[in-house]
């Protein structure tokens, strides 16, 4: 198939049922039990700081375990894989004095997991599995100050993270990805960064593919850690026509739902959830069993309030599993449609009919 037919081939499937993307990669990672070793390779054997911990690099150095967690969350019943690329821009990557390595990080994410899916399309052609290219956000904000005494210091330009965004979007797309997937969105100004990075590809000749957004809600005020509401989020980033919008991560299912619910009632796109296994205990680890994610997703799409399902932290192929299982023959949500009006958004949103 080529690129433009399984965009076609995602968008068709996506009218006929709820679509499932894969789980956590850092947790699955953190079962191998890797050494210093693992991440450094041949390449980077002598490499001056230490690199364990940077799972991007593992799709240069350990291709072989990247390569088995795409399988293993495609056989466990994903359509769509994210790559491997979550911390993968010069900025977030000058924590390990890697940016010379940020294209090819992406380049090889694409490829182990477009690799991937088209063997899964291959042994099953009735159901197409898609490649997501992860765009994380990074560790540095442009909406808030990074000097609680000085309320205008920031560490970094629009100009900076649009061009350290540029160079990802631009190996994930060479590499093969289907979609860009912007993801685990505190930072809002930093979420259009990425989007313009994506949308400006187009003047550059490279064909236009499609955007997922997924933000993150902090904490119980529903609200993310620049201060928007959900329907302030959407009304700040819906001028890209994505693809999908969604939350994922910080939040467990039982938690996330009623933003969830909210974003169904005002997205005129499809809606995307993947929670964390719950909520951390006290050691950072996830509790939360296949079989109660699975439950509390399948309520979601029995209502009829999201289109695409996988899983955060904590989550596992059994999760997505069990979740595929769960959700199987229920109908995707009905995108609705909202009378015209000027929807514009601060931290509140605020419309003009």
């Amino acid at each position: 198939m080529t690129r433009q037919e399984r965009i076609a081939a995602l968008k068709a499937a996506a009218k006929e049922r709820i679509l499932i993307l894969d789980g956590a990669w850092g947790v699955m990672i953190q079962k191998r039990g890797l050494a210093e070793a693992d991440y450094r390779g041949d390449r980077f054997k002598d490499h001056p700081v230490q690199l364990k911990g940077d799972n991007d690099i593992l799709c240069i150095t350990r291709p072989d375990i990247i390569g088995e967690l795409h399988d293993a969350y495609f056989a466990a019943g994903a359509d769509i894989s994210e790559t491997n690329t979550f911390s993968a821009t010069t900025i977030a990557q000058a924590d390990y004095e890697m940016q010379g390595a940020v294209w090819d990080i992406n380049f090889e994410g694409a490829r182990l997991a477009r690799e991937a899916a088209d063997r899964w399309t291959a042994k099953e052609p009735h159901k197409p599995r898609f490649v997501a290219g992860s765009m994380g956000p990074l560790n540095v904000m442009l909406s808030m100050s990074s000097d609680v005494n000085d309320p205008g210091a920031r560490k970094v330009t629009f100009d900076q993270v649009y061009e350290a965004y540029t160079e990802q979007v631009k190996a994930l797309h060479e590499g093969g990805v289907d979609l860009f997937l912007i993801e685990t969105i505190t930072d809002t100004l930093n979420c259009k960064a990425a989007i313009k990075a994506i949308l400006d590809l187009q003047d550059q000749g490279y064909e236009p593919l499609p955007i997922w957004i997924s933000g993150t809600i902090t904490d119980r005020s529903g609200r993310t850690l620049s201060g928007q509401t959900v329907e302030a989020f959407w009304n700040s980033i819906r001028h890209c026509k994505p693809f999908a919008v969604g939350l994922n991560c910080a939040l467990g299912a039982d938690l996330m739902r009623p933003h969830i619910a909210e974003l169904a009632r005002i997205a005129d796109t499809l809606v995307s959830a993947y929670p964390n296994a719950g909520l951390p205990n006290a050691m950072g680890e996830y509790d939360e069993t296949p079989d109660e994610t699975a439950h509390e997703l399948h309520e979601w799409a029995g209502r009829g309030i999201v289109n695409i399902l996988g899983g955060c932290c904590g989550t596992t192929p059994d999760h997505i599993r069990h979740v595929a299982d769960e959700v199987r023959g229920l109908k995707p949500r009905q995108i609705p449609e909202r009378p015209k009006a000027m929807r514009l958004a601060g931290l509140e949103p605020f419309e003009l009919a």
